[in-house]
């Protein structure tokens, strides 16, 4: 039965790590959201779009989540009219980052939301597992 426990609290910190992983993703997005190209024509930062696997642990017996690879997002940049500015192009436009931070905030919030799923699991079972030597004790 133990055992049981275990799985789940391995399962659970495989999630608390790629939720982990999602907010620093996230949090990078939102920290770079207003860099400005660094000269003209080139492009500035580019959101990073986090992905998950699902890996079969064999001694589990059981999926794990894992982060995937960081995609970059393809979307259009920003392009603000700013003539004064050095990465300006000849019209007076400037690119900046393709990243929304309301987009970026409500990924957090599900990223954190998740989390604490993950981390309940954790202290239930860890919960049950006192509980259930605590009956042993008994």
């Amino acid at each position: 039965m133990s055992s049981d426990f275990m799985n789940s609290l391995k399962i659970a910190a495989t999630g608390l790590h790629a939720q982990s992983a999602r907010m620093r993703i996230i949090a990078e997005n939102m920290a770079n959201s207003s860099s400005a190209a660094k000269e003209p024509g080139a492009d500035p930062y580019r959101r990073k779009v986090p992905t998950f696997e699902a890996v079969y642990n064999n001694e589990l017996m059981a999926n794990e989540v894992k982060i995937g690879r960081v995609a970059y997002d393809q979307s259009d940049f920003q392009s603000r009219y700013e003539p004064g500015h050095p990465a300006a192009d000849e019209r007076g436009y400037v690119l900046y980052p393709n990243v929304n931070s309301l987009v970026e905030t409500m990924d957090m919030r599900e990223a954190q939301r998740t989390y604490e799923a993950n981390l309940n699991v954790v202290t239930v079972t860890r919960q049950m597992l006192g509980g259930t030597l605590d009956i042993l004790r008994g």
